[in-house]
């Protein structure tokens, strides 16, 4: 098996980037999720609260993040990878209490008319820290602004085989993956535990559950029944949808596409 796909979203619940090579660091990918827009309690606003957030477009430069608008021509608003701190303020990402830094309120003020709602743009300090659930991670284990675990892993198979089941075919983007590999069997990164992919080191420690954010089409917004109602037949685990796995960076710098991937005993079939 290997490696043929690596995203991230810079900002949470907007569009992701596809990269070929990507670094680690204390938070998992470069810049995944480090942004984040908050409502004006510092609440998290995703695609859960408004599917809209999928027509920004997020596309990186030398120094920064571009953000255009797929319904507006005029929103265009640059994202400096080191801008200028205007503050901080508590955030909350579930039941996750944090610190973050507060961005240009020129470029909140930016999002906050194209949503028609008023929305601060923060990021993740680069000494900040966020623990992931200990039920999971050992103390100390740290995330930025994803929903509670740095990486999420699925397997080209998985799709492969939710799609035989529907009537209309979805691509990868529903599900929001950081890593995408190939060959293996469908769901066989529900079983990863220890495993590699190049020189970097990671841990499979938890099914991930999925919300309503897979049946919006990230392309149009428009929500539907899909793939929830069709998972539900075949993906219940504790009364919950399961597709894909939650997953720790344990070593390693960097990844590649094309990478192998192997178990910790490297006994998974090639």
């Amino acid at each position: 098996m290997e490696l043929t796909h690596i995203y991230i979203y810079p900002i949470k619940s907007l569009a992701g980037i596809s990269l070929q090579h990507s670094e680690l660091d204390q938070f998992g990918l470069k810049h995944d999720r480090r942004w984040m827009l908050v409502d004006e309690d510092g609440l998290f606003v995703t695609q859960r609260r408004n599917a809209t957030l999928c027509r920004f477009c997020v596309n990186q430069e030398k120094d920064g993040f571009r953000i255009t608008h797929k319904d507006n021509r005029d929103f265009d608003v640059f994202i400096p990878m080191q801008a200028d701190i205007k503050g901080h303020i508590k955030v909350k990402v579930w039941d996750d209490e944090c610190e973050a830094e507060i961005v240009d309120p020129k470029i909140s003020a930016a999002f906050s008319e194209q949503l028609q709602q008023t929305v601060h743009l923060v990021k993740m300090p680069d000494n900040g820290f966020r623990q992931v659930d200990t039920n999971y991670a050992n103390q100390g284990t740290n995330t930025a602004f994803s929903d509670g675990f740095p990486l999420l892993i699925i397997g080209q198979e998985s799709l492969n085989h939710l799609n035989s089941k529907l009537d209309e075919q979805l691509t990868m983007k529903r599900f929001r993956p950081n890593l995408v590999f190939s060959g293996g069997t469908p769901h066989q990164e529900d079983s990863f535990k220890e495993f590699k992919i190049g020189e970097s080191s990671f841990k499979g420690v938890k099914p991930c559950s999925r919300c309503v954010i897979t049946t919006i089409n990230p392309e149009t917004a428009q929500k539907g029944t899909e793939p929830l109602k069709t998972l539900s037949t075949y993906r219940i685990q504790d009364g919950k949808v399961m597709f894909g796995m939650n997953v720790l960076h344990l070593a390693g710098k960097q990844i590649m596409v094309n990478d192998e991937l192997l178990m910790g005993n490297d006994s998974i079939d090639r």
